[in-house]
């Protein structure tokens, strides 16, 4: 990944979203602005708001966008329901080979449900059961008797995974990472995957403690002792799951940013979905995208920066100020962007 130095103007593409969307990506961009994020934004429109326009959830404009500037901040976006389409999400992360979905989570709520969370998933993000391989399979007179998807795993991209996250493990001062899997019954599928993170984890030993748990009993360890995670690595669809029950331990997916990186790319956004029903009331937290655009300044070596936002805004929390309804608030989206703004160190 090539990054840029903090002095240059550096492009990127802004996609405001569906539902409540551009209220959070307004309060975000304010919180940047205030840090003076280096950020020259070119605005683009996607999901509902583009397929509105030119039948097109991912326009055309917004894919040469990103193919540009290499560097996206991404509000949430519905995908059309119907019509052959496929999630817009998935879509990106294929066109820009964003093979690394990273999802940190840490204990941000002085009365929420654990303390001590302070975990990051690292999910590969192009391969498994995710690849759309499905078809039904007719049956006398019925043409969708049997439903049939494949899923794959190669060497290639589960050695690509492991380097990046043994790498972030490192780079990010991290002591553990946990290879989670369901090689005792998926023998191949996942396996392969966990012979190859291994293989891949022994140039790191020495760096970092490697060690590998069953899918379901990581599920359940989760919830008995979050503590003894510290970054997991794992498969797509087992990272899907995982990322929102760690999301859930720290207070829900209303604080839970997201990370999709490519070699070549990185798409930074909140991992909730667009909120119609409150969307236009003001009233959204934007916490999820503002620590998403913390995670793009570290991409970018502004990490003074990112940590000023993240400092901030765990400042706010341990405190109960200016928070929102669902953090158990009163403050609308752009007073608590008002209040992280005034309280910057």
């Amino acid at each position: 990944m090539t990054q840029i130095a903090s002095e240059k103007r550096i492009p990127a593409t802004l996609i405001r979203g569906d539902g409540i969307g551009p209220e959070i990506v307004e309060a975000t961009v304010r919180v940047l602005d205030a840090v003076d994020a280096p950020f020259e934004w070119d605005d683009q429109e996607g999901g509902m708001a583009a397929m509105d326009k030119g039948g097109d959830p991912i326009p055309d404009a917004l894919l040469e966008s990103i193919s540009k500037t290499k560097l996206a901040l991404k509000g949430p976006l519905t995908t059309p329901i119907g019509g052959g389409f496929r999630s817009v999400n998935v879509r990106l992360r294929e066109a820009f080979k964003l093979f690394a979905n990273v999802r940190p989570a840490k204990s941000l709520l002085p009365d929420g449900r654990y303390n001590d969370v302070n975990t990051v998933l690292i999910r590969e993000n192009l391969e498994g059961m995710y690849v759309g391989a499905e078809h039904f399979v007719p049956v006398d007179d019925d043409p969708h008797a049997v439903a049939e998807s494949s899923s794959y795993i190669t060497r290639v991209g589960c050695r690509r995974i492991a380097e990046f996250a043994f790498d972030y493990a490192v780079k990010n001062g991290r002591k553990k990472v946990t290879i989670v899997h369901k090689a005792n019954i998926l023998k191949a599928l996942t396996g392969l995957f966990l012979e190859t993170c291994m293989e891949v984890g022994e140039k790191f030993k020495g760096q970092l403690e490697i060690d590998d748990k069953i899918v379901d009993n990581t599920a359940m360890q989760l919830v008995i002792n979050p503590a003894q995670f510290d970054v997991i690595l794992t498969t797509n669809m087992f990272g899907d799951i995982l990322s929102d029950e760690i999301a859930g331990l720290v207070g829900g997916l209303g604080l839970a940013p997201g990370g999709n990186i490519g070699h070549d790319a990185a798409i930074f956004e909140a991992v909730h979905g667009s909120a119609p029903d409150i969307a236009g009331q003001g009233i959204a937290n934007p916490s999820a995208l503002i620590l998403a655009a913390a995670m793009m300044l570290d991409h970018v070596n502004e990490q003074d920066k990112a940590n000023r936002i993240r400092r901030t805004l765990e400042k706010m929390m341990s405190e109960k100020k200016g928070l929102t309804g669902d953090l158990g608030g009163t403050a609308k989206t752009q007073e608590f962007a008002d209040t992280i703004i005034a309280n910057l160190d």
